[in-house]
């Protein structure tokens, strides 16, 4: 019988017709937006920035009707960059200052943090409007509003025109990716957190369809939307930075695709990264560099990640933001996102040195995974990782793990290092099951079963083996297979073996 979906599920589709996006089952539904209108909304959090938080008036004519707050570090020179942050849905600027970890960065490398600010006046669920193009085209309504709000910010600090930079999450991601195709001459480059591709709805009647749905364009229609925004525009086009969790539901992952598809196309790119590794969080990053070898676009795939921007509260230099509603304990994006943009100067992933190790093989024993790899030309050693830790170093092509538990999967990546000490970004991703703990057992179910007893999980309507990443086709009561656990938590297809 078809899956009927949960009351969860219904308000989420109530709200997305809207143009909202709807609380996520996996955080707790935020209260009302606190409006930071006077100097002790911002009091609070002083304490931990060196800068100042503040309303901005008087920035044009606001044809959105926004409202604008601006961050400020102590000390900041003349010609500093500009970032733009763009809160979602439910939200308010205050709430992205407070826990977006964007001030702990603009302290850091020396930038201004403009955070515009919607409303239930202008939307129910205070969403920017990314899916209306009264609201979100080149001149016209919110767009327009967010632009004077970039002049009014180079005029009041002397920021770089030229080192302009937007990002948002959800619905502030929408109106980003729309920025960055309506304005290519302002934004130098964007990032796009659990957000939509540029223009992909254009009324609020199809909004719910994008975020839900795999729209069937080529990249080549995607890419036509950019570029019908701002029509003539001969570049240089924005280097863009695309989070997505692979357990949204909200906004689905199909999109963090359909984004890969639009702006590598935009940038006269292939579709094939040119160089992929693991980051922490269970976050995999991969990078699309131009004919001089610059990454263009990056794409960073968050492993079991729901709907929100991914933060890491610490005090490491990698870590940032606050927890909260929307605000997701992963990895701290804004980090590798002022490194994507160049905002550290360059030391960071833009320019992640010696490339991957490639053909990383293991093979399993009692106790122990041999592993071996391609050499890469100009390492002086290599790091292992097994499940993202680091188990050790060697200066040659080959490493045994040893001392390991019976009947166990783990998880292996290499990174080369250079002469100076500096690791390269990590190899693809291998796995390897000790032998032992006892006989394999095998369960054969529907798709629907084997997730709801925790063998599977499902996106988007599909169902893949719990930690092999199988895929086993739709999630539903129709179609069966045979799952073997190799290990804890651990399956694969054995469909006709057991």
């Amino acid at each position: 019988m078809p899956l009927r979906p949960n009351a969860a599920a219904l308000l989420t589709t109530v709200a997305l017709a809207l143009g909202a996006a709807a609380p996520s089952a996996a955080v707790a539904s935020p209260a009302a937006p606190i409006p930071p209108t006077t100097a002790s909304a911002a009091s609070s959090v002083a304490a931990a920035t060196s800068g100042s938080f503040q309303q901005v008036t008087g920035f044009g004519t606001n044809p959105g009707n926004l409202a604008m707050y601006t961050y400020t570090p102590a000390g900041l020179p003349g010609g500093a960059p500009l970032v733009v942050a763009l809160h979602g849905c439910v939200q308010s600027a205050t709430d992205y200052y407070r826990n977006s970890g964007w001030t702990k960065f603009a302290d850091q490398y020396g930038f201004a943090v403009v955070f515009p600010q919607t409303s239930s006046v202008n939307n129910s669920l205070s969403c920017f409007s990314w899916f209306d193009a009264s609201r979100a085209a080149r001149g016209v309504g919110e767009a327009r509003s967010v632009v004077e709000m970039v002049a009014k910010a180079e005029s009041l600090y002397g920021s770089d025109a030229h080192r302009v930079f937007v990002t948002g999450l959800s619905a502030g991601g929408g109106m980003a990716a729309d920025l960055l195709a309506d304005y290519p001459d302002v934004f130098a480059g964007g990032a796009i957190d659990s957000g939509l591709p540029a223009h992909c709805a254009t009324t609020q009647a199809a909004a719910s369809g994008c975020q839900n749905s795999d729209q069937g364009l080529t990249p080549a229609q995607w890419g036509d939307k950019v570029r019908s925004a701002y029509p003539g525009y001969a570049g240089p086009w924005p280097r863009v930075a695309i989070w997505q969790g692979t357990a949204d539901t909200v906004v689905r992952p199909v999109n963090a695709a359909e984004l890969r598809d639009q702006w590598t196309n935009v940038q006269g790119l292939g579709r094939q990264p040119t160089g992929t590794r693991s980051l922490p969080g269970g976050t995999t990053q991969e990078l699309y560099a131009d004919a001089n070898g610059r990454p263009a676009v990056a794409v960073f795939t968050i492993s079991g990640m729901g709907h929100g921007l991914a933060v890491d509260p610490g005090s490491a230099a990698d870590q940032c933001g606050a927890t909260g509603a929307y605000f997701l304990d992963t990895i701290c994006s804004g980090y590798y996102t002022a490194q994507f943009w160049g905002l550290d100067g360059g030391s960071g992933p833009t320019d992640p040195g010696l490339p991957a190790p490639t053909g990383l093989t293991a093979t399993a024993a009692a106790g122990s995974v041999a592993l071996g790899w391609q050499s890469v030309s100009g390492a002086s050693s290599y790091q292992v990782f097994r499940d993202d830790t680091p188990v050790g170093s060697t200066t040659g092509t080959a490493f045994t793990d040893t001392g390991l538990a019976a009947g166990t999967t783990y998880r292996y990546t290499v990174a080369a290092v250079d002469g100076s000490g500096a690791a390269g970004p990590r190899s693809v991703a291998v796995t390897a099951t000790t032998p032992g703990g006892g006989t394999p057992q095998c369960f054969t179910a529907s798709n629907y079963a084997h997730v709801s007893a925790g063998r599977a999980t499902q996106t988007g309507g599909q169902t893949y083996a719990l930690g092999s990443g199988q895929s086993m086709g739709l999630w539903n009561t129709f179609v069966t297979h045979t799952l073997k656990q190799t290990g804890p938590g651990y399956y694969v297809l054995a469909d006709g073996q057991c």
